[in-house]
């Protein structure tokens, strides 16, 4: 394996899908705002679009992709059947799940959005559309076991690419539907649910080279099966934490008016460095980490861990500053028109401020808790993701009244990078990663270069303000033109300082 070429290729698959999403998110900008409806949608699609995030962005990997490996050694005839014992399993629970959830919807958005409870029409709207939505978790979660059998295999570019069908078909409606007052958030909804069936077939197709699942409604609750799940349900919730922490916040967010729409944008914009810097790494690197670490080949085990950690910091971390010194512009930039207000931008802005500033934890989470599931352990990334959403809630609730949504980010970021911290003692304390594979000359000259870059940034924002203010007609060009800008300043200074080689690039992992 490749790491630099296999991230690349996961990269690419997600940044086309993210600009199709942002595109999408722009629509929605403009022709629903930062509203009721706006919040009821955004609600409704945040459920399954987070049940989504949690199967396909970690969590499924990392119980299931070194069991199946594991399988694999023995035979392709155990490693079938552990396979299937597995989809029908998981697809039986999620059938069930799906179907009480959908009877009980007007609890379940009681749970998720109390705070619409007070809006008897917001109320039956959100209710509705999730209702509409819903069917996503059951097609989406079992695309992403097909997606872990891809990647099992070192096959990572179909999985990172399903989402690009999620993104078209919702563009293709806002396009075709545009006009159709309230309406469009109906055909939004259903545009989710039947993307979901889409992509699972999308993936099925490439998978079934692989694995081809004899479907029985007779549940095998083997040991194996026992112990994937035990690896499985913790895994959902460690690997997820951001998400978890970010749902939490909307459920918060919703005693406010339109404080679920200004985090569901800021959160869109950090997603897009997340997605590369801390997913695609930690996605990449589990199937390999996990087998040196079966053949108890350390040298290879600390290379791996060692250069997943310096790309780690070296995409999240400029992207952070950046985020930090340009969120009004940015923000500005890429959803500040039609009905989405200049208001509606400052306020999405300061929770893309207090974001960023967690960014680098909410990608060293992801990297730090890949270097534990590789050696079976999903337990511990859980007991501290459990720690980290009791810190999110309590400093949420604690202080909402008195600053309001603001204090959902900045709760967030706190609870976050308390949650890196342990990952790294409990790492250190086990000498799987140590002080020295953190503060080494790479990860030095990666701090000083993304300093010196952002700063650049810094002075070309100041420089072109007048372009970059709310009514400028050239504002995400100009934006655009910066972050390339600074973006080639940053790489050409890592290849001079030699913090980032053309070697690198072609390196066996």
């Amino acid at each position: 394996m490749n790491l630099i070429k296999s991230t690349g290729t996961f990269s690419f698959f997600v940044i086309i899908s993210r600009l199709l999403g942002y595109l999408r998110d722009v629509l929605i900008a403009i022709y629903l705002g930062s509203g009721p409806v706006a919040d009821a949608f955004f609600v409704a699609f945040r459920i399954p679009n987070t049940f989504r995030r949690l199967f396909a962005e970690g969590s499924f990997n990392a119980a299931f992709v070194p069991s199946y490996s594991s399988e694999l050694t023995k035979g392709k005839v155990k490693a079938k059947k552990f396979a299937n014992d597995a989809f029908n399993f998981l697809m039986l629970a999620l059938l069930f799940l799906v179907i009480i959830i959908e009877i009980f919807m007007p609890g379940f958005i009681y749970l998720i959005a109390p705070g619409f409870y007070d809006d008897t029409s917001k109320l039956e709207l959100t209710t509705l559309l999730t209702r509409i939505t819903f069917p996503f978790l059951l097609f989406i979660s079992l695309a992403s076991f097909f997606s872990a059998i891809l990647n099992s295999h070192n096959r990572f570019g179909v999985a990172a690419a399903a989402p690009i069908i999620l993104n078209l078909i919702l563009i293709l409606i806002i396009f075709f539907e545009k006009n159709s007052s309230d309406k469009l958030v109906i055909y939004l909804s259903y545009g989710v649910s039947f993307a979901g069936l889409i992509q699972l077939v999308f993936v099925y197709f490439y998978a079934r080279k692989y694995f081809l699942p004899n479907i029985s409604f007779r549940l095998k609750i083997t040991k194996k099966i026992k112990k994937f799940f035990s690896k499985f349900l913790p895994g959902i919730f460690s690997s997820g934490v951001t998400q978890i922490n970010i749902l939490v916040g909307t459920i918060i967010a919703s005693f406010q008016a339109s404080a679920v729409s200004y985090l569901y944008y800021a959160d869109r914009i950090y997603q897009i460095n997340l997605a590369i810097a801390g997913i695609a790494i930690g996605t990449v690197i589990l199937p390999n980490l996990s087998k040196h670490i079966k053949m108890s080949d350390n040298s290879k085990v600390d290379f791996i861990q060692n250069k997943a950690f310096e790309l780690c910091l070296f995409l999240s971390l400029p992207a952070s500053m950046a985020l930090v010194v340009g969120s009004k512009e940015i923000t500005s930039a890429l959803f500040g028109y039609g009905a989405f207000d200049e208001v509606s931008v400052s306020n999405s802005a300061r929770a893309l401020y207090y974001f960023a500033l967690g960014l680098p934890a909410f990608a060293i989470i992801k990297v730090f808790s890949t270097f534990l599931f590789a050696r079976d352990n999903t337990k511990t990334p859980f007991h501290y993701s459990l720690i980290s959403v009791v810190i999110n809630i309590s400093i949420s609730i604690s202080f909402f009244d008195e600053v309001g949504f603001i204090i959902i980010p900045i709760a967030t970021t706190i609870s976050s990078w308390i949650n890196a911290l342990l990952l790294f003692l409990k790492l250190y304390s086990n000498r799987y990663f140590g002080v020295e594979n953190i503060f080494n000359i790479i990860n030095l000259k990666i701090i000083l270069v993304s300093t010196i870059s952002i700063y650049l940034f810094k002075v070309l924002i100041n420089l072109c303000y007048e372009y970059l203010i709310f009514s400028s007609e050239f504002k995400l060009f100009t934006i655009f033109l910066l972050v390339v800008i600074t973006i080639i300043v940053y790489i050409s200074i890592s290849l001079i300082t030699k913090t980032f080689k053309y070697s690198d690039i072609k390196l066996k992992y």
